[in-house]
């Protein structure tokens, strides 16, 4: 089958016709696409991941919102597709969605179970093709290109496949985008979820693009789309009018990225590999440090390192780690979790000093190291604080040099713990 009509989704036989229901079995759910032969990138998703994960595991749940998170006073985790449609979304305040949707049965998460059902799920994407590249443990890229002759198939085909098999032997549902390129094939899994499958050839981008708004773009967070607001510019249409140079005098690097994408235009191959276990940044000191005075600064610099590892990224971490080594080379490591992914340096920094504090006991250290583990992809990451008044202050302040840093370079501004500090041997580390 050359899938050049396309395929029925439920039986999965193809479409010699142009009728909107499957000649076979009489589903609506056809794929039909003039390019689905020859597209072979893919993103995955799992739909409502822990949510479906909950419902999967309690029966009684399955027609039931669920919210998945703390308690009245903490934030939604994530949230099934019943909830999202009386306007609960991930992030949101407890009692904000409780309001929304009073009804909701709330569930702590558990995550070493998400874990295990996802790690399931990347192993049956890898016997679909070794090119896999993870973004958290429930979403991936995947790069079918030569792998016709070991399926049998086309990739859409597979893929359609791989999802009916995801849904029988994990019982939870996938959403799958096929597109030209991987910022196009992330735009396609979001369109029709749940239990999508949608297709974005290369020759219809520039047209469907055009109509959609800018935070659409994948980067263009909340500070950025204010400032592309603030210049007039809301839709893709309007950055596809401009000069790539323009884009770039204004906005930096990130110019580069909008007038590209802005036209459907994605030159990231998918690149195989394991998902970040942690990231992190370590200090080895020529002399050994005891006092606050020396090391907080350094601690300060080396948030602000791992957090833009982290949104350069696209992740978020839930425990922050701090890392010392006395005089004598012994080690300590020290860690805590937090009730929601952050990739703010603020944060990692404000954790990380708490737990320095507690050690600075006139003990000599060696090496001093900060990063973050428990990697999740940064969707969800760093809500609004409820308790801390200034966080929110904090974070659109940190957005906002982000920004300038893009813009200007790395040392166009400093906050003034860091500023002048010596800056020992130290690098962002990614583990394998």
């Amino acid at each position: 089958m050359d899938g050049s009509l396309g395929f029925c989704r439920d039986c999965l036989q193809p479409q010699a016709n142009t009728l909107t229901r499957c000649e076979a079995c009489g589903s609506p759910r056809v794929v039909r696409h003039p390019e689905l032969a020859q597209l072979s990138l893919a993103h995955v998703d799992c739909d409502a991941f822990y949510a479906s994960v909950e419902k999967r595991d309690d029966p009684s749940l399955a027609n039931k919102p669920v919210i998945v998170g703390g308690g009245t006073r903490g934030v939604v985790t994530t949230c099934c597709y019943i909830a999202r449609i009386k306007g609960v979304r991930s992030a949101m305040p407890m009692f904000k969605a409780l309001k929304l949707c009073p009804e909701a049965t709330i569930v702590r998460p558990r995550m070493k179970v998400y874990a295990e059902v996802g790690l399931q799920v990347r192993e049956m994407m890898r016997s679909l093709t070794p090119v896999v590249e993870p973004l958290s443990i429930d979403e991936a890229f995947l790069d079918l290109s030569g792998t016709e002759k070991l399926h049998g198939a086309i990739p859409a085909l597979t893929l359609a496949r791989f999802s009916r098999r995801v849904s029988d032997e994990v019982g939870i549902s996938i959403s799958v985008g096929l597109a030209a390129n991987k910022f196009l094939a992330k735009v396609a899994s979001d369109l029709e979820k749940p239990r999508g499958f949608s297709v974005i050839g290369a020759a219809e981008a520039y047209d469907f693009l055009a109509t959609k708004p800018v935070s659409l773009i994948w980067g263009v967070g909340r500070a950025m789309q204010n400032k592309l607001h603030g210049d007039n510019i809301r839709l893709i249409s309007d950055l596809q009018q401009m000069e790539e140079e323009d884009l770039i005098r204004r906005y930096g690097s990130m110019g580069m990225r909008l007038a590209r994408l802005s036209k459907g235009l994605d030159f990231r191959r998918v690149e195989a590999r394991s998902a970040s276990k942690s990231v992190s940044s370590e200090t080895t000191f020529n002399d050994d440090k005891s006092l606050p005075a020396d090391l907080v600064p350094i601690l300060r610099r080396q948030s602000e390192k791992v957090a833009a590892r982290l949104k350069e990224k696209h992740l978020a971490g839930q425990t922050v780690v701090l890392k010392l080594k006395t005089a004598d080379f012994k080690s300590r490591t020290r860690n805590t979790t937090l009730p929601d992914p952050t990739q703010l340096a603020d944060r990692i920094f404000s954790v990380g000093r708490t737990m320095l504090q507690k050690e600075l006991d006139g003990t000599r250290f060696r090496l001093l190291g900060i990063g973050v583990s428990d990697m999740k992809s940064d969707e969800t990451a760093d809500p609004g604080d409820l308790v801390d008044d200034g966080a929110q202050r904090r974070a659109k302040a940190e957005r906002a040099m982000d920004d300038l840093r893009a813009r200007f370079g790395d040392q166009s501004v400093e906050l003034g713990l860091t500023f002048g500090t010596v800056k020992p041997r130290s690098e962002p580390q990614l583990d394998k």
